[in-house]
């Protein structure tokens, strides 16, 4: 096996050990509103697929896929003032602060670990940043710096990211009682179509086409905020 094949191989590595279930960055306590649009009886084992791929095209893909490429070519280029600027306007499209604590907790887990196991001096001064709250450090943002910085190719890095978000998601349905462990795998495969639409598009933007637009999830997550009872953070 020559150099290439090796780098490229060990960039696959860090991309699957980043968006795996296991990998504790946090995920696992996240619904990404499912919860609220169960306790509102707005979604049924019939209608998940579909919420899961308005969620990708029009919140997920334009916000937080979008995010993780232009963090990652700015990464790349060291040009740490732009990740700063894109980190901000993620966090400003996040319209209540569920969801605001929820990219922000698990991104600085996410930086904490990475520094840890991947290292670098990238990771290094963008911890810095982030402990000194010149950024927020949002999930998106962290893992297009961490990617960059394990020579994780960005299109590589956006898909494990959307996948992932589809698997934790299927994941919190899981224990929603919203679908069965046979039909989860169904489910993800079936919206594999959508994640190539959306990583494409993701790949596209520019800064000022950040933000994706989800009203009736905004609206989900505030209701999901000020429930009594919750079994997930988002």
């Amino acid at each position: 096996m020559d150099a290439d094949a090796d780098t490229g191989l060990d960039a696959l590595l860090v991309c699957l050990q980043l968006t795996d279930s296991a990998f504790p960055s946090g995920f696992y306590t996240l619904s990404h509103g499912l919860e609220g649009y169960a306790q509102a009886g707005a979604v049924t084992p019939d209608t998940l697929p579909e919420l899961l791929a308005d969620l990708l095209r029009h919140g997920v893909g334009p916000s937080d896929a979008t995010a993780l490429a232009l963090a990652h070519r700015a990464a790349s280029a060291g040009d740490r003032e732009r990740l700063v600027e894109i980190d901000r306007r993620l966090l400003a499209t996040k319209l209540n602060r569920e969801l605001r604590l929820a990219a922000t907790r698990t991104g600085r887990q996410l930086l904490d670990i990475a520094g840890e196991s991947i290292g670098g001096e990238a990771l290094e001064r963008y911890a810095e940043m982030v402990a000194g709250r010149r950024a927020p450090g949002c999930q998106a943002v962290v893992a297009g710096v961490v990617h960059a910085a394990a020579g994780v190719p960005v299109e590589q890095a956006v898909t494990g990211d959307v996948f992932a978000f589809c698997s934790s998601f299927v994941g919190a349905a899981l224990r929603l009682r919203l679908t069965d462990h046979r039909r989860a795998q169904v489910v993800l495969r079936a919206t594999a179509p959508v994640i190539r639409e959306v990583v494409a598009a993701a790949l596209e933007r520019e800064p000022a086409d950040l933000g994706g637009c989800v009203p009736v999830a905004d609206v989900m997550s505030g209701r999901h905020e000020r429930a009594e009872a919750r079994l997930f953070m988002s």
